[in-house]
């Protein structure tokens, strides 16, 4: 989901201060969960803590680095995920519309990749 950062709030506070959603916040979620799973598409899913709590970890010339902090500066963030098991793009499309943060930021909606068609190593 995009989250549009404004420069000019510093009395916000920072997400990871942010007091928890109010129940009326989180009832379009549990709703849009409810019916993945009562249209049996619905495999895997959680939100994600907020960019702020990220580690990012890299190898270059067999020297592991850890840097604290998300991989880039953006703001756009990835709020969650959701894994559904879709028969064709266009129902996964259908599914990735009626999540609620359609409504205010944007969803991307991909294949999980088939690993038995990747080449064997041997």
């Amino acid at each position: 989901a995009d989250g549009a950062a404004d420069d000019d709030d510093d009395d916000e506070p920072a997400p990871a201060d942010a007091p928890p959603p109010a129940p009326e916040e989180m009832k379009p979620w549990f709703d849009y969960d409810a019916l993945l799973h009562e249209k049996g598409v619905y495999v895997d899913g959680a939100p994600l803590h907020g960019p702020e709590t990220a580690t990012t970890i890299r190898v270059r010339d067999g020297e592991t680095i850890t840097t604290d902090g998300p991989f880039a500066e953006t703001k756009e963030v990835i709020g969650g995920y959701y894994i559904i098991d879709c028969d064709d793009l266009d129902q996964a499309n259908h599914f990735a519309a009626l999540c609620p943060a359609a409504h205010y930021g944007s969803m991307e909606v991909r294949p999980v990749m088939d690993m038995s068609e990747l080449p064997s190593p041997e």
